[in-house]
């Protein structure tokens, strides 16, 4: 079963989600949840879903954040419970980020490059990874959306907020920008 995404609007997206309690996490109704959410950020190709997305205030995301268990394979999918995430570094990067819940915009975010997040996976037990570049910026990313903050929130200006159809038009004008003030 796939769920609704709340679109940007939805007061649950500005909202500072619940902890989540260890009987909570053991239920069937919040396995289900869980598996719902994964059904769901499959079928939308995401990188991340955090719980509130889906209209559940509670702290608890999804994010592809493990190493692939192929070669090539892409990142796989960990459960991210009553998450904190710490900077690991002061060294930041700018990326442009997009988000289900506003598929049409791209924001450029900067972001730490790398990042150790302290959490309980599904099965309840605690974890710690550190994790860098993209895998870092999707943690952080969905971890934002625990505490009611948006990419277009960390916009530094809103040059930095395109619609997805017009990103390669910016990229080109960008370029050309950085190509002219050399």
């Amino acid at each position: 079963m796939t769920l609704p995404i709340a679109q940007l609007g939805q007061p649950v997206l500005r909202a500072i989600a619940s902890e989540v309690s260890d009987a909570r996490i053991a239920s069937r109704e919040f396995q289900a949840l869980l598996s719902a959410m994964h059904e769901t950020l499959k079928e939308t190709e995401g990188a991340g879903l955090a719980a509130p997305q889906v209209f559940h205030s509670e702290r608890m995301f999804l994010a592809a954040a493990l190493p692939p268990t192929h070669k090539h394979g892409d990142p796989e999918l960990e459960t991210f419970i009553n998450p904190q995430v710490t900077p690991l570094t002061h060294e930041t990067d700018e990326a442009w980020e997009g988000c289900l819940s506003f598929a049409e915009l791209l924001v450029l975010v900067a972001r730490p490059v790398a990042v150790r997040v302290e959490y309980t996976n599904a099965a309840g037990q605690r974890r710690t990874l550190e994790l860098e570049d993209f895998a870092a910026r999707v943690v952080q990313h969905e971890y934002d959306h625990l505490n009611g903050i948006l990419t277009i929130d960390r916009a530094r200006s809103s040059h930095d907020i395109v619609k997805t159809s017009e990103i390669e038009t910016v990229m080109d004008d960008r370029r050309e920008d950085e190509e002219g003030d050399e």
